[in-house]
């Protein structure tokens, strides 16, 4: 039988290239790699008892968003099951200007390094993988960055079959997961280490995390 991983991804940061107020200083790129989709059904039962118990939550779990109340329940069921979370953290003003020409650009790149790290090293060992990353931007945005993933996990030869999936964030619980992995990791990177809460609710989730640009000293911006 053909052994097949789950991979679920999301991103976080901008893509604005500039010191201003609400423009992240990192643009991270973060996926949870499952054996199996059982996660999600928990979730989704802790989201009604959630309204059960009276939680002010919305319409599905939403890192930045959820209450603090909410944010700690969720970490604590994500600590408690068998992910692997893979995180690539590219710290925008040390891009080389031919890397952030473009929105498309900068994403490929970033998404080139990410998945040629972590299939080599962690997605190695399956026959099918699927692939399923919360959708990013406008519509011609959308197809732009779908196209960029398709072609990225195309050249992973050694496994048999790649399917990739582009889905809003509440269409899947799983896809919850990533975006609270994501988001935990953006926060330590942002606050430069003092926002370390959440991040050290899934430290031990993380196999990979690689701060693409950590060694350079030039700041193009």
């Amino acid at each position: 039988m053909n052994r097949r991983l789950f991979v679920f991804a999301d991103e976080a940061g901008c893509f604005t290239f500039s010191r201003k107020q609400n423009v992240s200083r990192h643009f991270v790129i973060c996926t949870v790699a499952l054996e199996n989709c059982d996660v999600g059904s928990k979730l989704l039962n802790l989201r009604r008892q959630m309204a059960w118990d009276g939680f002010e939550i919305g319409p599905y779990f939403h890192a930045s968003t959820d209450r603090q109340n909410v944010r700690n329940l969720v970490f604590d069921l994500i600590e408690k099951e068998k992910i692997s979370v893979q995180a690539t953290i590219l710290e925008k003003s040390k891009a080389q200007p031919h890397v952030r020409v473009s929105q498309e650009i900068f994403y490929k790149y970033g998404w080139y390094y990410h998945f040629r790290n972590t299939a080599k090293r962690y997605f190695s060992d399956c026959d099918e993988l699927h692939l399923t990353i919360a959708s990013l931007g406008t519509k011609q945005k959308k197809t732009a960055f779908e196209d960029i993933v398709r072609g990225v996990t195309a050249q992973k030869k050694t496994v048999k079959k790649i399917q990739n999936s582009f889905w809003p964030s509440q269409s899947d619980p799983c896809l919850w997961i990533a975006d609270y992995c994501t988001w935990a990791i953006f926060r330590k990177y942002e606050s430069e280490g003092r926002d370390l809460r959440s991040y050290a609710k899934i430290a031990s989730k993380i196999d990979y995390e690689f701060n693409l640009w950590a060694h350079g000293t030039i700041h193009y911006y």
